[in-house]
């Protein structure tokens, strides 16, 4: 349990970042689906979660010399916020206060692929770990 610990932190702080980036731009970065923005909005917010991802969890690799330390990243950060995500998306007029219900479901669509993200990646560079050591 105690190796889970470092883990959940790092998953922790993903979440919280990735909340605080919507709290303070989710205004200006989200459209109501549908809108003319909406389709260009989400495709460069979901480019920039991946490359996000990929970097954080090369840098949680760095602390985590584990075997397959990218899927239990992949597997306790997805878990951790997929549960946050439930009581802010619940209570999104205090946690989203600037945001409209329009926006909140783009944030909702975002967050979706998002989590698929979580957990491609991760999954994606322990094949490359993979591989890599049995060549």
């Amino acid at each position: 349990m105690k190796s889970y610990i470092k883990t959940s932190f790092f998953g922790l702080i993903v979440w919280f970042l990735a909340t605080l980036f919507f709290v303070l731009f989710g205004e200006y970065v989200l459209y109501a689906p549908g809108s003319k923005g909406f389709l260009v909005s989400l495709t460069l917010l979901l480019l920039g979660t991946g490359i996000l991802l990929y970097f954080t969890t090369r840098i949680y690799m760095l602390f985590d010399k584990t075997k397959h330390a990218p899927l239990k990243f992949g597997l306790v950060g997805t878990i951790i916020g997929l549960t946050l995500d439930m009581f802010s998306i619940s209570n999104y007029k205090s946690i989203f206060p600037s945001l409209e219900p329009s926006q909140v479901i783009s944030f909702t669509a975002w967050m979706s692929f998002a989590y698929a993200l979580y957990l491609i990646i991760p999954i994606l560079m322990e094949v490359k770990n993979t591989n890599e050591i049995n060549i």
